[in-house]
């Protein structure tokens, strides 16, 4: 994305984050629904398409998750990073800068 376009929407570095987090979160529905619609099938042909899906769906989810680790954006074995960066995603998303709050975090963290 150009900065013309980062500094329209006001999300800078983080618009990249954002779309990632929102493709694995749409991967885990992904996988959650096939899963469930395996459980509801009845035929054998039906039941094993879903299955090739279910399998995509999860590949599909492990390379966003490592994509995500690698850039940094995700951190699912460290909670406490973790929490630092939902903490900034959600200042920026509100608006604020991260020198204003980020007193705020790290006593909620603390």
């Amino acid at each position: 994305m150009n900065e013309f376009m980062k500094d329209m929407t006001g999300m800078g570095g983080m618009t990249e984050q954002v779309i990632a987090t929102d493709f694995l979160m749409a991967a885990k529905s992904g996988i959650k629904n096939y899963a469930l619609a395996l459980t509801e099938c009845y035929t054998p042909e039906l039941r094993q398409a879903l299955t090739e899906q279910l399998n995509d769906a999860i590949r599909t989810h492990e390379q966003i998750t490592n994509y995500m680790v690698n850039k940094g954006y995700y951190h699912p074995i460290h909670v406490k990073e973790q929490l630092n960066l939902d903490l900034q995603a959600a200042q920026t998303a509100m608006g604020l800068s991260p020198s204003q709050s980020q007193s705020q975090s790290q006593s909620q963290i603390q």
